[in-house]
């Protein structure tokens, strides 16, 4: 085995062209991943093939050349940018007689640094099991040998055999407490959901300001570093919009080219609250030149965890660096599509609020419902909800509230059974984004007041 150094890990990092040059942009956000896990670069590596070698995926020649680099670089590790197979990974070290380690390897060890709560540190562990599945061999040569002894003799089991038996009931213990956490968390997510506030989620490419700017719309101390992963846990705050209107915002993982299938299952958690918003805020770097081929990949994993149909509000960030105003872009019909702005400078986040209230019609209205006797719980969720501006009580127990309800939220109050309108509301503000309900099923019963007179 190979113990890790305790001061910063020198790597030499190794990427292949196949089929093409090696482009500069893709070589740079390696190095980033690197740095981002803890290592320091000091050397880099690169080729071109048609296809990759079977025995060291670099060739021959090549997978000489790094040996040699790596010695004379005194390198600790070497980081390939690509998908190892076992074998490869372990022909590697044994010419180099250094580890190496792939770029599933690498993710999965910068996300067991920055998993933060028990769920996350759970998910992260069980990708890194089934990583290593496929590995147990490297440098455990002893492991051929069986156990035996007085007693013991005969038909036996490999210590790799064993050490395979314990990884798997492991993988299952962590599969079934995983997914009580996954229904605990379903639980409160549901629970979120009898109180009509819509769920938003920023989403898009590692580094491009997701964690800035929910500091800056919430508030909240979450961690904010310019490094890829920087979050992976998901946070969930309350956030109010303009003209009172409530919605809760979930930040979540960023995303990256070239991501490993089975790498989506290390952070379900995040990605659950992307598949169950109503909302998603597609944050870009606008200062990146390749910003189009970032929004491209994170469309493609959007629909590969099945949030590819989820309307999108695309917000371009880091206006500043470029010397742009923040403003609105609507397209064709009207309808708000794009907002420019700088999280870290607080331009634009007024015309966000605005926008993200546009897009979900959330323009509140302000009107009077009538609630039943023994209508406790529903009168428990709208002051959950922060929507209740006033309150009476009637001589038979009745309630009314003067209440700020988007049209959205009114249309599912007035299914509930006894729950009325009082006051005919004015005229809903239609926007062209999204379709005008008509919540008002029955006529609406005048204000108890006004009827007296």
């Amino acid at each position: 085995m190979y113990e890790r150094p305790r001061a910063a890990e020198r790597a030499l990092l190794v990427r292949l062209g196949l089929g093409a040059a090696v482009e500069p942009e893709d070589l740079e956000e390696f190095a980033q991943l690197a740095r981002s896990a803890g290592a320091l670069p000091v050397a880099c590596i690169t080729g071109r093939r048609a296809r990759p070698d079977p025995r060291y995926f670099v060739g021959s020649g090549k997978a000489a050349e790094i040996a040699e680099t790596a010695r004379a670089q005194q390198a600790d590790i070497i980081l390939v940018d690509h998908a190892l197979s076992a074998s490869q990974e372990r022909n590697l070290e044994q010419l180099s007689g250094l580890r190496v380690l792939d770029r599933s390897g690498l993710i999965l060890d910068i996300f067991a640094q920055r998993a933060r709560s028990f769920e996350g540190k759970l998910e992260v562990e069980l990708a890194q099991l089934k990583h290593l599945a496929s590995r147990l061999v490297r440098g455990w040569t002893h492991l051929e040998r069986q156990k035996g002894g007085i007693g013991l003799r005969g038909p036996g089991e490999t210590q790799l055999e064993t050490d395979r038996r314990l990884l798997a009931d492991r993988v299952r213990s962590l599969t079934r407490r995983l997914e009580r956490l996954k229904q605990q968390r379903e639980t409160g997510r549901n629970a979120r959901a009898e109180i009509p506030v819509p769920a938003v989620a920023l989403v898009g490419y590692t580094n491009a300001g997701k964690s800035t700017l929910f500091r800056a719309l919430t508030g909240s101390a979450v961690y904010i570093a310019d490094q890829l992963f920087a979050t992976l846990d998901p946070t969930v705050r309350r956030l109010h919009l303009s003209g009172g209107a409530v919605v809760v915002l979930a930040d979540t993982v960023g995303f990256i080219c070239e991501l490993p299938h089975e790498l989506i299952a290390a952070f379900q958690s995040t990605l659950q609250e992307a598949r169950g918003a109503q909302l998603l805020l597609h944050v870009v770097d606008a200062s990146d030149p390749r910003r189009d081929q970032h929004i491209e990949q994170v469309d493609k994993v959007l629909q590969e965890i099945g949030a590819g149909d989820i309307p999108q509000l695309r917000v371009y960030n880091k206006i500043d660096r470029l010397g742009e105003p923040a403003r609105l872009e609507r397209d064709s019909s009207g309808c708000v599509t794009q907002i420019w702005i700088s999280a870290a400078q607080g331009l634009g986040l007024e015309l966000l609020k605005e926008a993200m209230a546009e897009r979900l019609d959330l323009k509140a209205q302000r009107l009077w419902l009538h609630l039943p006797p023994g209508a406790g719980a529903q009168r428990a969720r709208l002051y959950a909800g922060g929507v209740v501006r006033e309150e009476r009580s009637l001589d038979d127990g009745a309630l009314e509230l003067l209440v700020d309800l988007p049209a959205l939220s009114l249309a599912a109050w007035v299914r509930e059974p006894g729950v009325r309108v009082l006051a005919a509301p004015p005229s809903p503000l239609c926007t062209p984004c999204a379709p005008q309900p008509a919540y008002l099923e029955s006529t609406p019963v005048p204000h108890a007041a006004t009827a007296r007179r």
